[in-house]
């Protein structure tokens, strides 16, 4: 038997996560991973390296608690969100018996999790406008333990409509979870739903420091959740999910110092989102600008493969969105500095239409 016949038959066939870093290129304009565009300093003040680190280090959780205005109860720190998700479907979820629900086109994760851990996944594909298929969630939830919705959500940029939520909330209670994901909420605070955990005990909300912190390098992720949610998944996360370095450089970015410098940073990004999307609207390849909560832009172009190819020869590196439903044409642009902008706009303004 060869290595890959060992291997378990649905990893067999997954295919991964196509992560920026993964698709390489060699750029130096990099507009495709929805980082802050450049980098905040830190000093290491924890040297206690022979030691473990703690499970889920004090600091880190009553910082970041205070912050999101939740308890400490309620709050588990991860690496990155994205092994909330995880930790998600495997707390919840029966391989084989079990199902996640996402809303295409959205973060690709939650499928790749669900798939590697051979839990079913349905997708009820959004509305035109890119908001919640309710009836059609409805018809589905059969079977269904968790609902991932991304809002803002990624590719797309928009927020959910908050009402929807509540309505799934209301079909779901007591049958599955609604995992709000809040990767980018900093650039638009007013959207949060974690408040609304006293009100729904089966609502949990993903957050991180990847992006408007400007720590997608520190691997930080939290789950905000009610506690007997955060209990149970106490038990799958593994001992030590923070090396001390990211516990003691997440503690600083959450004291109030690093929650007003973020905020700052967050007021840079929506200035210079602004000036790109003007800039867009009047270059002739362009299709259509997508409106936009987050630190990055949608844009729909026309011959978008040969736009993405054009750019990233230039040293351009954009996020190409046309393999996902109702995304074709679309390329998605995170918001860099102004200089990032204007090399954008400029290698556009240059393309034959």
């Amino acid at each position: 038997m060869s290595i890959e016949e060992l291997a378990r038959e649905n990893v067999r066939r997954l295919t991964p996560y196509q992560s920026a870093r993964r698709l390489g290129g060699n750029g130096d304009v990099w507009l495709n991973a929805n980082e802050f565009p450049t980098a905040v300093s830190f000093a290491l003040t924890q040297q206690t390296l022979n030691r473990y680190p703690e499970c889920q280090p004090k600091a880190v959780i009553e910082n970041y608690a205070r912050y999101a205005g939740v308890k400490p109860e309620q709050v588990l720190v991860s690496r990155g969100a994205d092994e909330g998700i995880e930790l998600l479907i495997r707390a919840f979820c029966e391989p084989d018996k079990d199902a996640v629900m996402y809303c295409q086109p959205t973060y690709g994760m939650y499928s790749v999790s669900a798939e590697t851990l051979g839990v079913e996944c349905r997708n009820v594909l959004s509305l035109e406008d890119w908001q919640l298929d309710l009836p059609t969630i409805t018809e589905n939830l059969d079977g269904v333990k968790v609902v991932f919705v991304c809002s803002p959500n990624n590719p797309t940029g928009q927020i959910i409509n908050p009402q929807d939520i509540r309505t799934l909330l209301e079909l779901t209670r007591g049958k599955a979870l609604v995992v709000a994901d809040e990767a980018y909420i900093e650039f638009c605070p007013q959207a949060t739903l974690a408040g609304w955990l006293e009100e729904y005990p089966h609502l949990v909300v993903l957050r991180t420091l990847s992006k408007a912190f400007a720590l997608a390098g520190l691997r930080c992720g939290f789950t905000l959740a009610n506690q007997e949610v955060i209990n149970l998944l106490m038990k799958v996360i593994a001992p030590y999910p923070l090396s001390t370095p990211v516990a003691d450089i997440a503690a600083q970015a959450l004291t109030p110092q690093g929650i007003n410098a973020m905020r700052e940073r967050v007021a840079q990004i929506l200035l210079e989102r602004q000036y790109l999307s003007n800039a867009l609207k009047e270059i002739p390849c362009v299709e259509q600008v997508f409106e936009s909560e987050t630190n990055y832009i949608l844009v729909r172009f026309t011959a978008s493969s040969a736009v993405f190819k054009s750019l990233w020869d230039q040293g351009i590196i954009l996020r190409d969105q046309n393999k996902q439903p109702s995304l074709s044409g679309c390329l998605r642009i995170t918001v860099g500095t102004r200089e990032e902008s204007q090399r954008v706009i400029d290698a556009l303004k240059a393309e034959k239409v």
